[in-house]
């Protein structure tokens, strides 16, 4: 296959990068290597032979040769030193080992999935070596018929990309292609992606654009993928718009069209783009989204790009016509930053930004909280009005790796807040007219840690990351030690959990919150417009009623420690509660609230101390009263 991509008008051809299979012992061989003069293929598995490649345009060097089967280990000698493919997809020894030809062929059974729509999604993430006990790809299958009961539509694997040793979150990978030896690499990969879609299952892969891992990355060695020009919090700034960006932005397209296209997956979470620091008339992630647009076409597939951003940046989501960079989703921090202050308090760092309920209102409403208000933690104005992009394409979380990772001991939203906030999330996000997104073990109330973790084999590196935890929480506490297994250990799932006391009930809550948004109207339509969210700010309480034709429901959250009392004389008709986390039935405290009520006649509803209840009505003559 020949990828056919323009730059500066002229239309040039690239062959895919990396040891390609041809079938009949025939292979391939492409990299990028404008630094070395003299290029070869060390074959050292299982006979030992040496390739030359030929230098052609733009510093590639390419050979074709024969009798090379699949499972053949190889490492390029650049100028007689030797490294491993920058594209390879297999390390079956690590970061530091030959590359493996992975096989042409994959016995697939999904030929019948097209994906899904985007409103449909409703994410689950997961870090693949702590979700089970085993910590593989195929350790995750079994375990599909419990998300299936659960109904999430979409499993967001943490990254995959080869990195150093067994143990990380994965935003350390250096062979972007490969996928972790130590889960199953690419066949293992391919086999829960299968797996997936025959269960039905969209499948997100989070990739990292922003930076490489520092153990392992010998990509210095081929070419200037690197620049000085800026600094990223992680490491040396890729190169995607200086000199030599064509061919870089040429590797990341090919990665993501590889993970997409030779791996099936349905979207990407691309990590962090407001590190991808690029100034080029046309930006990377414009190019990027073309390629995928161009690919979802080719295969007749729902392909989708969904980017984080700390920066509220509605360009990342708006249209080319007008402007926009024209991607899918973007994950909404503002939203995750309200609900978390409002239930633990904490004022900590970017929290100082979020202290009023309106602004949970706002996020509700619009997208961003921050549109271009002055941000106190900032000390500036920050982010873009968001009013315009639709709802589905805002991803909102109570709990992701991230929000629970980066603190000090990884501790989760129920031990931090406890049981009832839990419930309280949980009803915020998953009736939210936005893409719900669930951390693992969050809808039991999983008690395990997600502490930060890693298995470097530099003793100076383990060090400075060790050390870097301590002054990045300036606490009297040590850390958990990232190097140490039993950090690692101690962030596995127990899944029997879910079957003990008001670990059900949360459970079935959420099972029954998914049941609701995916079966009512009013929650199933992704619409800020048949929407409306206020706050009684003295009170903690917030509204929220959503419509759509011949539906109608609101949600009131109290958010305070007290029970509370709300009118709701604005609203007429009769209406029916249809979930109430104060309730018995979900291991509440009891609950005085009517299983129906007449609005004219019953102005007050007294709401638990945090606690939710969603109540519905069908609206008259067919038509919503919205």
């Amino acid at each position: 296959m020949v990828l056919r991509m323009e730059t500066a008008g002229q239309e040039y051809s690239r062959a895919p990068l990396g040891a390609t299979d041809l079938g009949g012992g025939q292979c391939r061989f492409e990299v990028w290597a404008p630094l070395a003069r003299r290029v070869e293929a060390h074959i050292v598995a299982p006979h030992d032979r040496v390739v030359a490649l030929e230098p052609a345009a733009r510093g590639y060097h390419r050979a074709t040769a024969g009798a090379i089967e699949p499972g053949s280990r190889y490492l390029y000698r650049l100028n007689g030193k030797e490294r491993p493919d920058p594209a390879s997809r297999h390390q079956p020894e690590g970061v530091h080992g030959p590359s493996e030809i992975v096989p042409r062929d994959f016995d697939w059974h999904d030929s019948r999935w097209f994906g899904i729509e985007l409103k449909d999604y409703i994410i689950y993430e997961l870090h693949v070596g702590t979700f089970t006990r085993e910590g593989t790809f195929d350790a995750i299958i079994p375990r599909l018929d419990y998300l299936k009961d659960l109904g999430v539509t979409a499993i967001e694997l943490m990254p995959v990309a080869q990195f150093p040793g067994a143990r990380n979150w994965g935003y350390d990978g250096v062979q972007p292609f490969a996928a972790q030896n130590s889960y199953g690499g690419p066949e293992g990969l391919k086999r829960l992606v299968d797996a997936c879609h025959r269960s039905g299952f969209a499948v997100i892969l989070d990739v990292v654009y922003n930076h490489l891992g520092p153990e392992g990355n010998y990509f210095w060695d081929f070419g200037s993928y690197f620049t000085e020009r800026y600094k990223t919090p992680w490491g040396p700034a890729i190169n995607f718009d200086g000199p030599d960006s064509d061919e870089v932005r040429n590797f990341f397209i090919q990665n993501a069209l590889y993970w997409l296209r030779d791996c099936h997956i349905d979207a990407l979470r691309l990590d962090a783009v407001h590190a991808i620091l690029d100034h080029a008339p046309t930006p990377f992630l414009v190019e990027l989204g073309e390629a995928v647009r161009a690919e979802a076409a080719r295969l007749n597939r729902h392909l989708y790009l969904m980017p984080e951003s700390a920066d509220n940046d509605a360009r990342l989501l708006k249209p080319r016509e007008v402007g926009g960079i024209g991607l899918d989703a973007q994950w909404s921090d503002d939203f995750h930053h309200c609900v978390h202050v409002l239930l633990t308090g904490d004022r900590a760092g970017y929290y100082e930004d979020y202290s009023r309920l309106d602004q949970l209102a706002k996020a509700l409403r619009e997208g961003f909280v921050y549109s271009g208000e002055y941000s106190p933690f900032r000390r500036r104005r920050h982010g873009s009005p968001s009013r315009s992009i639709p709802a589905e394409r805002f991803i909102v979380f109570s709990q992701n790796h991230d929000q629970v990772g980066n603190r000090m001991r990884g501790e989760r939203l129920v031990q931090l807040a406890g049981f009832e906030s839990a419930k309280l999330a949980a009803g915020a996000v998953l009736l939210s007219p936005f893409i719900p997104l669930l951390f693992m073990g969050e809808e039991y109330g999983e008690r395990a840690p997600f502490p930060y973790f890693i298995s470097h084999g530099d003793a100076g590196l383990v060090e400075a990351v060790r050390q870097g935890r301590r002054e990045e929480y300036h606490s009297a506490e040590e850390p958990p030690d990232p190097q140490a297994e039993a950090t690692f250990e101690s962030a596995k799932l127990h899944l029997a959990l879910r079957d003990k006391e008001a670990h059900r009930a949360l459970f079935e809550l959420y099972r029954e919150l998914i049941r609701l948004r995916k079966q009512t109207p009013s929650l199933a339509a992704l619409d800020k417009e048949s929407l409306e969210a206020f706050a009684w700010e003295k009170k903690g309480l917030l509204f929220v009623r959503r419509w759509t034709s011949g539906d109608e429901s609101f949600i009131v959250y109290n958010f305070s420690a007290r029970r509370e009392a709300c009118e709701i004389s604005f609203l007429d008709g009769g209406w029916s509660k249809i979930v109430d986390s104060a309730e018995e039935r979900w291991q509440g405290k009891g609950s005085a609230l009517p299983r129906t009520f007449d609005a004219e006649r019953m102005p007050m509803l007294q709401i638990a101390s945090r606690a939710f209840v969603l109540y519905r009505r069908e609206a008259k003559n067919g038509r919503s009263e919205g």
